[in-house]
């Protein structure tokens, strides 16, 4: 054997062995890029400040992640993200009930997969009676609430999608004792929000019927102070479902013009106030008709 084909045969040697040694981190590599590749896209989305590009583009980050949770099913991180995504899709950019209830009934079983990945007891007590799921959710700590987040939150973007769906309606309780965990927890969690999902949970109904509208204005006004008035979908929802629901137009139009007066960009929160803005024109225009 010459020198060059032992050189080549070494060359050889080495190659395949570092290709394997690549081969055996393959999983992982892949595990942490399709993770990294779904918080960017949510992050991306949610910074945006053109909802009808993210209308167009979306479905095609949809598809993408679809793939990414087929390729590695055992990714949480993934599968919150497709849940985050495929949610906030359903309940902003789909009018056609059929398919938002479809595509909101995807992201709650991409939700509830990455709690059964993540948390088995609360996964559990998803179908044990309610004072299970109360305890289980008590028992949760600081470090479980961006998972307890997306879980209620995805769950109450189900809700209002399948609103004449008796099994859905009845799980109203376990998404507010959800939501009210996260505020005791962290208050200022994703700028307040649970607190503008607990406004329009309690003001779903007025008192006479077993609503709480009064909590519902509390939590509105907790989650304006807690953003310092950035996170405009908060006064949007305030108007559209306290203001409305009582009757108080003064307060209606003051909290809609607050928004339209505002500057939407704002990091986490720049699509969702660009929404709360365009819906806000639509409540305005429509305010002398409602009351």
């Amino acid at each position: 054997m010459d020198k060059s084909t032992r050189v080549n045969k070494r060359t050889m040697v080495a190659s395949t062995a570092l290709a394997l040694l690549l081969l055996s981190g393959c999983a992982s590599l892949v595990e942490r890029a399709s993770d990294r590749v779904a918080g960017n896209l949510s992050a991306g989305v949610l910074n945006h400040d053109d909802p009808q590009t993210v209308a167009a583009g979306l479905p095609a980050y949809l598809l993408m992640l679809d793939g990414l949770i087929e390729g590695n099913p055992q990714s949480a991180a993934t599968l919150r993200s497709a849940a985050r995504l495929y949610s906030a899709y359903a309940g902003n950019f789909v009018d056609a009930p059929d398919r938002a209830s479809r595509l909101s009934a995807r992201a709650w079983s991409y939700a509830q997969r990455a709690l059964q990945l993540q948390s088995p007891a609360l996964f559990d007590a998803l179908t044990q009676p309610y004072d299970a799921w109360q305890s289980q959710v008590a028992a949760l700590e600081l470090k479980d609430v961006a998972l307890l987040f997306d879980v209620a939150t995805t769950w109450a973007g189900y809700i209002q999608t399948h609103a004449d769906d008796y099994a859905a309606l009845a799980a109203i309780p376990r998404v507010t004792a959800a939501l009210d965990r996260i505020a005791q927890l962290q208050p200022d969690y994703d700028h307040g929000s649970a607190y503008v999902y607990l406004g329009v949970l309690y003001s779903l109904r007025p008192a006479a019927v077993g609503g709480e509208p009064e909590k519902g204005r509390a939590a509105f006004e907790q989650a304006m102070q807690i953003s310092r008035g950035r996170h405009l979908m908060a006064q949007t929802q305030f108007a559209r479902q306290y203001a409305r629901l009582v009757f108080d137009r003064a307060l209606h139009d003051r909290l809609l013009q607050q928004v339209l007066s505002a500057d939407p960009r704002e990091p986490g929160l720049t699509l969702s106030n660009t929404l709360a803005q365009q819906q806000a024109r639509v409540l305005l225009d429509a305010a002398a008709d409602y009351f």
